[in-house]
Formats: structure tokens, sequence, C-alpha cells
């Protein structure tokens, strides 16, 4: 992180990494989908610790929920001195991703493949997730 991405504490910007999350959920759903695909939420965005300029941040992304067009992407952010040293969790966010065609269109994605008990238990919390979603999104006016 550079000087230019901070405040006067020298912390970065949250929406700075907000930003940095939702390219790293786009790739993570690009390359599920095939597709080219747009944001259609973010859920749970928990800033855990700050990220100082001259740190080095890593993102973690993994798809824990695919429903019909749309796709849940759990980002993990890490953060490390410059210098080296350990890394320290720093934030997370659940975004859901919406796949679409040329016209802006969803389009159907493919099915998440399941291997593992945690798998599976993330993809029951992430179909929960997208349900209460639904249930509180605001209907569209026109």
């Amino acid at each position: 992180m550079v000087p230019t991405d901070a405040n006067f504490m020298g912390n970065v910007f949250g929406g700075h990494i907000l930003g940095e999350i939702d390219r790293v959920a786009y790739i993570a759903a690009t390359r599920h989908s095939h597709a080219t695909c747009v944001t259609a939420s973010f859920d749970r965005v928990d800033f855990l610790a700050p990220v100082h300029v001259g740190d080095v941040v890593s993102f973690d992304a993994e798809l824990t929920f695919v429903g019909t067009s749309s796709m849940e992407v759990w980002v993990r952010v890490r953060a490390e001195s410059g210098h080296g040293g350990d890394s320290r969790m720093v934030g997370e966010a659940y975004v859901t991703m919406v796949a679409i065609d040329g016209l802006g269109r969803p389009v159907p994605v493919p099915p998440l493949v399941l291997e593992t008990v945690e798998e599976r238990l993330r993809f029951e919390e992430g179909r929960r997730r997208m349900e209460e979603r639904r249930r509180t999104r605001h209907p569209r006016t026109s």
C-alpha cells in the first residue's frame, strides 16, 4: 500500500480495500462461470485490523454458494509488513456476483463441486445468506 491509499493516520482507506475485494471477487466468479460478472451486493464486510502504508496485502477468494446465475464469494484479506514477518488477518467480506451475457442479462453458471464437509457447510450457510438477501431486498422501482 502506498501513501495515496492512506488517511491521515497512515491507515489505508477502507474504500480502497473494498475496491480490491471487488476485483478479487470478480476474478473468482469469472473463472468459475466463464462469463462476465457484475457485483450484486456486498455482505458482512469486516475490517478486523488496520492496513498501514508499506504493508503487503494479499487476498484469498473462495466461492461458498452458487445459484442459477449468482455466486457468493468469500474474500479474506491479510497484510504483512513490507519488511517481512507474519501476516495478519485484516478483513473479510462476502460478495455476490452475477454472471451476465453481452446484453447484461443473467446467464446460468456451473454448479459448485463440494468435496468436503466444510465446503458443504459453507454452501448451506451461503444458501441461507442468499435467501435472506432475497427476502430483505427492496423491490425495484422504475
